[in-house]
């Protein structure tokens, strides 16, 4: 059950239409998940620095279980977000980060259990 979370000081009205359903198909692409398992946030218009700018930029947080947690997979991984974000959002790869984080399937709540049970 991947999550995927884009902060970006973009206002909304320069992102795409459908942008989080294109990350939702293309997070279930890269990880190799179901996109009805896929659960995405898009925020806009926030004040943001990266690497000390204040030039538009973007931060993508990708957490999930079992396809994040090695270096290996997540070199594959960047390469392959990093594609959709440029292209989606005009912006430059250095203007861009993505931060992996590894799940338990007892860290993930669904159906008033975890995902451990389900």
């Amino acid at each position: 059950m991947p999550f995927v979370e884009l902060d970006t000081s973009l206002p909304a009205e320069r992102l795409p239409p459908g942008l989080a359903q294109t990350l939702c198909a293309a997070t279930a692409d890269i990880l190799g998940k179901p996109a009805e398992r896929v659960n995405v946030t898009v925020r806009s218009g926030l004040a943001m620095v990266l690497s000390g700018s204040a030039e538009p930029c973007a931060q993508l947080t990708v957490s999930s279980i079992g396809v994040v947690g090695t270096a290996e997979q997540n070199k594959g991984h960047s390469a392959r977000f990093f594609d959709v974000l440029t292209a989606q959002l005009g912006l430059g790869p250095d203007r861009i980060v993505i931060r992996f984080y590894p799940l338990e399937p007892w860290q993930i709540g669904k159906n008033r259990t975890v995902m451990t049970f389900l």
